[in-house]
């Protein structure tokens, strides 16, 4: 196993010089991914709109992206399914991101925008998946609740250290240079790709389908949802989805209305979760394997509804700061968990991305519907019952995992062989 330390003290010198060389490629390739990926957020709309484009045309530009994001993530998934060598995947993905943040540097023209938008979208159906599928190959599904909350800190630490790097090219130089920069950050980040060394993988056949060739497969891609537990869950993300999205742009936006959202307060709002989802998300990952998915599960979805509560009887940008603390908390849970639960539940089908994509597709719903709520209901209710409402979804989902989820994790094999021998 990859990272397993103790095991490592034993190995000769270049087995553990390559588990080392493993351990950074996969750290490195989180950190640039995220930093790649931020480069997409709202500084498209700052550009955009600094070159004279209406809201309806900047509204529809964003729409194309959210809508090819939802289209892609089901074949995005089947792709890397269907691809043995997941690097070959995730570079095609990076290179991918890379020429959409190029083609916005160009002038900002309708069929570019709207060109990048999609490719961008369409590449990040397939690196998400890609990501999950090499950690899955390197550390097998033993340690995949561990390795998977270090790739989210590693995703965390990516972020916030972009929106820093990118902040300050936006100031320094122009809007434009943010977008430079993002492709730049592609190279490093294919550096890190081809870091790992995918012949030190673990035994596909004693560990999970997902690791086999597609050829060897003995089942077919549909037959995952003939799993119960992963509906459940799908219906969960999406009201996690659903309950999550909103909160924090509506909090600004009324914040905003008053006075009282300077840009230390936004800056704030989202470098804090950032921090906080990369100090707890590894030990959030440890804890999943020692004492369950479930209850790490709820945990993290009832941060939701309590942040909106917060937010609906303490209004105001210092409390707006603290409480978005628990945003840390859930994104820390939700970035662990998605890929985690995906891979229990394909153990016996193999299809681990598609399962990811599935998910994906649940997430992107819930997202894309939750600023359509929140804004109508905002619009004539007012921002306290807006987060009532989704304080309200967001227990909904909740319950639902602690009512209908089940358990999902496996007895890891060494355990398994232990209690054999003591038997």
């Amino acid at each position: 196993m990859l990272y397993d330390r103790r095991r490592a003290g034993n190995r000769p010198a270049f087995l553990v010089v390559g588990v080392t060389r493993n351990r950074l490629g996969l750290n490195s390739l989180n950190f640039f991914t995220a930093a790649v990926q931020a480069g997409f957020g709202p500084f498209i709309a700052v550009w955009l709109t600094q070159n004279g484009w209406s809201l309806t045309a900047l509204g529809a530009a964003l729409s194309i992206g959210t809508l090819a994001a939802l289209i892609g993530q089901l074949p995005g998934g089947m792709l890397v399914d269907k691809i043995y060598r997941k690097r070959i995947a995730a570079s095609g993905a990076l290179i991918a991101l890379g020429i959409s943040a190029l083609l916005l540097c160009l002038a900002p023209t309708r069929p570019l925008v709207w060109g990048a938008q999609v490719a961008h979208a369409l590449a990040s159906c397939v690196m998400t998946p890609a990501i999950a599928a090499l950690t899955l190959s390197l550390c097998g599904h033993d340690d995949f609740s561990e390795r998977l909350g270090l790739n989210t800190r590693y995703a965390s630490l990516g972020n916030a250290a972009a929106a820093v790097l990118l902040g300050v090219a936006a100031s320094a130089v122009s809007e434009q240079a943010v977008f430079l920069v993002t492709a730049g950050l592609v190279v490093p980040a294919l550096v890190a790709l081809f870091m790992i060394d995918t012949s030190k993988c673990v035994d596909p056949k004693e560990d999970h389908p997902a690791l086999l060739h597609p050829r060897e497969r003995e089942h077919w891609p549909w037959q995952i949802f003939a799993e119960p537990a992963l509906h459940v869950f799908a219906v969960g993300v999406m009201l996690f989805q659903l309950a999550n999205a909103a909160l924090l742009p509506v909090a600004l936006n009324g914040l905003t209305h008053q006075g009282g959202a300077p840009g230390f307060v936004v800056s704030a709002t989202i470098v804090i979760p950032q921090i906080i989802t990369a100090l707890i998300a590894p030990w959030a990952g440890t804890l999943a394997q020692r004492i369950g998915r479930r209850p790490i599960l709820v945990l993290g979805f009832a941060a939701v509804p309590l942040r909106a509560v917060m937010f609906a009887v303490l209004p105001g940008a210092l409390p707006l700061t603290v409480f978005q603390a628990l945003d840390g908390v859930s994104a820390a849970v939700f970035g662990l968990m998605l890929p985690l639960i995906a891979a229990d539940l394909t153990k016996t089908t193999g299809y681990l991305n598609l399962a990811i994509g599935a998910l994906g597709l649940a997430s992107g719903l819930g997202a894309t519907f939750s600023t359509v709520i929140a804004g109508w209901i905002g619009d004539r209710f007012g921002d306290s019952m807006t987060f009532l409402f989704l304080a309200a979804v967001g227990a909904a989902a909740t319950a639902l995992l602690w009512a209908a989820m089940p358990e999902t994790r496996p007895v890891r094999a060494r355990d398994a062989e232990k209690a054999s021998l003591t038997a």
